[in-house]
């Protein structure tokens, strides 16, 4: 990284700063991710297709970046009036004049493409890559963390399962016990793991830093992070989704991106097919058990 910020720091500040007007700190860190992440080589080319040419996605993928990165504009009516009032945003993102600027509508047809693409995912998992190729990595890190969301929670549809009956079975009955989504995960890939993972808006617990339950309407982010707080994948469910859940596929994204030697986890981890998948990785796991209170 220190060499792209020698690069932007020495070659394209001072020349966008002659073409630009003054630039300010903001301009300035979304010039640097723009230059480091290079959206446009993640876009789809819609040129010389047949119908009605869509907008620059290019530019709109820009102004999705800069959205995140202001934090003083939230929508998108706030973003589009902010690139018809400030010259410079709006010729980082690529239009000279107001009337190029898309509408409303354009922009969020563009942001659903952008998010269903998966091409922010895919610019993260290229960046990781090229970063870390060849090189040893010492711990990474697991844990999640809640995403709040003003949407209303999906109701959960109870399944009709058949009816046990009651006290032990009969000699040579066999009684046969559906397999745990960590057993499911065992025998596959990761693009099943992720499709069988629960995605929906709902209600969902979590216990923070000093040990207090809290309940929240939205979504869970499940991260893995190597030394330096560095995130390297990282798996969005529901709410309700035990943290568990989502370890096996974590470990196999991120042994795809980084080569680590130890996995670091608290005792919500504690399983043994977990355990076994860190080690079948090559990983010596650590899980952190809960220190015992004595009276």
């Amino acid at each position: 990284m220190s060499s792209y910020w020698l690069t932007i720091q020495n070659n394209l500040f001072p020349w966008l700063e002659e073409e630009l007007d003054d630039l300010t700190a903001k301009q300035m860190l979304l010039i640097t991710v723009l230059e480091t992440i290079r959206i446009e080589e993640h876009i789809p080319n819609y040129n010389g297709l047949v119908g009605r040419p869509q907008s620059d996605r290019v530019g709109i993928a820009r102004a999705f970046i800069a959205k995140a990165i202001y934090d003083n504009i939230s929508t998108t009516v706030m973003l589009i009036d902010r690139l018809e009032c400030d010259m410079s945003l709006r010729q980082i993102c690529g239009w000279e004049r107001k009337s190029d600027i898309p509408s409303k509508s354009t922009f969020s047809r563009a942001f659903a493409e952008v998010s269903t693409s998966q091409v922010l995912e895919q610019i993260h998992e290229s960046l990781i890559k090229d970063s870390y190729e060849g090189e040893i990595v010492g711990h990474l890190s697991r844990d999640s963390t809640a995403v709040e969301a003003r949407e209303k929670p999906v109701k959960k549809v109870k399944e009709d399962k058949p009816k046990k009956k009651r006290g032990r079975p009969k000699k040579g009955e066999e009684v046969v016990k559906e397999p745990t989504r960590l057993k499911r995960q065992t025998k596959m890939n990761v693009t099943e793991m992720l499709e069988d993972l629960p995605k929906n808006c709902d209600i969902g617990c979590q216990k923070n830093s000093k040990g207090h339950t809290e309940t929240g309407i939205g979504y869970k982010l499940h991260i893995d992070t190597i030394d330096g707080q560095l995130p390297i994948s990282g798996v969005l469910t529901s709410a309700s989704t035990h943290d568990r859940k989502n370890a096996i596929p974590l470990a196999e994204i991120s042994g795809q991106r980084v080569t680590n030697l130890y996995d670091l986890m608290d005792y919500a981890y504690n399983a043994p097919a977990i355990k076994d998948k860190s080690i079948d990785l090559e990983h010596v796991p650590i899980i952190v058990t809960p220190a015992v209170t004595r009276f």
